[in-house]
């Protein structure tokens, strides 16, 4: 990986020391010597990324090196700010999940922006909390909220918050949506609300990411109270399934409160029927969320655009920008059309807390008080640098390499594509099982595969259950990406399989 850079670096100047009276205090450092570590700093954040491609996409972590960092103990004295760098490029850089370099096909799992990395570093030396106190970084939060809300196509009066990614926002909205379904049947508090919440029911798909799953379990819904509803043979929620469904609770005495979509399946890619689960939802007094964590922006590429009628009509929306917008992790947003629904759930007083109800602190819109202004900036200025057309060509960068992607893998004679789209995600396998030197079944020749591809690091991808057996998949996340790297993978993988037929 990078190391620092080589050029003459000015001699060190020593770390400020506290006087009698508290001075500097004890993280007080000589301007200089701040300047030039973040001179330094910066030059190797250029080289890392300037040359990841250098390196291999990802390596494993020596056992000693992992232990080495799990039981360290803090010295008794501390260290300069130099040792930063190095410990960083020593013991951190070389060991990288893969997700920034082109060659990166596993999980849905993109690389930083240039300009949400200079971002990052800004928002962190202004370090404002973005849920409390009256400060720019807040009102920012609210434009790019809107930002997001427009680029998804939802109601103009969709507001909401920003959140650490896909998990919170899901959980955000599950939340409010209980809320809002006991306050309107009465039932907030006391024996109406304990008698309520034991019957709640809430449905997703057989596809839904396990996040959904968690998300019910913290607003105390046991697994026998969240239904999945099977999917059709393209995986996307059967609709009349789920009708039925929330029929036979009802009979039952139970209360459907909610309905999770998919906008794009982590497995396949797909994206639920939004209308039609939306008219079962207005009929059975359900709230509709879409879990749009991937896929929530598709609205924006004209051969999507059809999948994503009604998404105006959604009651909630989870989007992650750290995701197909390629902001530095984690920002990801829950965005609700009407944004008071999320303040029922959320806001609590305390006397030494006293925002301004003309403009809620963003706290009040979520669970956490102390939250990074840094989500905000980088979110803004990820947004600035590409606009509302760079957004569109972005995404449609990544549906013309999958498209590449699935033309190659149907045109290979010993592959066989097992999803056909609509989002950048392409699940394929071997189209038959080699019979000598092989793991005994297909699925276990795929996961060998992976992992030989994976353990040579000139690319890497994942594997994932598909119609129960287990098969390669690939996603296409990263602006880095071009048909050079598509072409990468798929030399891997029949390098994979030809050393195992051979081994």
């Amino acid at each position: 990986m990078p190391t620092p850079p080589k050029t003459a670096r000015p001699p060190r100047l020593p770390v400020a020391q506290p006087d009698a009276s508290g001075g500097t205090g004890p993280l007080g450092v000589h301007p200089k010597v701040f300047r030039d570590e973040l001179t330094a700093a910066a030059d190797w954040v250029a080289d890392y990324l300037g040359q990841i491609t250098q390196h291999p996409v990802t390596r494993p972590i020596p056992p000693a090196h992992r232990q080495a960092l799990a039981a360290a103990a803090l010295p008794h004295e501390g260290q300069d700010l130099g040792a930063l760098l190095e410990f960083v490029d020593r013991a951190i850089a070389p060991y990288p999940t893969g997700n920034g370099h082109p060659a990166f096909f596993a999980w849905i799992n993109s690389p930083p922006s240039p300009a949400g990395v200079i971002a990052e570093l800004l928002a962190t030396a202004v370090n404002a909390t973005c849920g409390m106190g009256e400060h720019a970084l807040m009102d920012l939060e609210r434009g790019v909220v809107r930002d997001l809300a427009s680029l998804a196509g939802m109601a103009p009066t969709t507001g909401g918050v920003l959140t650490s990614g896909g998990s919170m926002a899901n959980l955000l909205c599950l939340g409010a949506a209980r809320t809002w379904f006991l306050r309107h049947h009465g039932a907030t508090d006391g024996p109406a609300y304990d008698q309520a919440h034991a019957r709640l029911i809430a449905y997703h798909s057989d596809q839904a990411h396990m996040s959904v799953a968690k998300a019910a379990a913290v607003i105390g819904l046991p697994p026998w109270r969240l239904r999945a509803v099977p999917t059709t043979a393209e995986h996307r929620m059967d609709v009349e399934a789920l009708r039925a469904m929330a029929h036979a609770d009802r009979a039952s005495g139970l209360l459907p409160f909610c309905v999770v979509s998919n906008l794009g399946s982590t497995a396949s890619g797909a994206v639920d029927p939004i209308e039609a689960i939306t008219q079962v939802c207005r009929t059975q007094g359900m709230w509709h969320h879409a879990d749009g964590a991937w896929g929530g922006l598709g609205a924006l590429v004209p051969e999507l655009a059809p999948l994503y009628r009604g998404v105006a009509d959604l009651d909630s929306l989870t989007v992650d920008p750290h995701k197909t917008l390629s902001v530095p992790v984690g920002c990801g947003a829950a965005l609700v059309t009407d944004p008071a629904r999320l303040r029922d759930a959320f806001t609590f007083r305390a006397s030494y807390l006293d925002g301004d109800q003309d403009w809620p602190w963003m706290s009040d819109y979520t669970i956490e008080l102390t939250r990074p202004g840094t989500r905000a900036l980088t979110l803004w200025a990820t947004l600035r640098q590409l606009g509302r057309s760079g957004v569109i060509d972005l995404l449609q960068h990544y549906q013309d390499l999958a498209r590449y992607l699935r033309r190659r893998v149907q045109a290979h004679p010993g592959l066989e594509l097992c999803t056909d789209g609509p989002l950048p995600v392409v699940c394929f396998g071997l189209a038959a099982t080699p019979d000598t030197g092989c793991p005994d079944s297909r699925a276990d020749l795929h996961t060998a595969v992976a992992a030989r591809v994976q353990a040579r690091g000139h690319a890497y991808l994942a594997t994932v259950c598909h119609e129960s057996e287990t098969v390669l998949r690939a996603c296409v996340c990263n602006y880095l990406t071009t048909t050079d790297d598509v072409d990468t993978l798929l030399q891997e993988v029949q390098a994979a399989i030809d050393h195992l037929q051979t081994a």
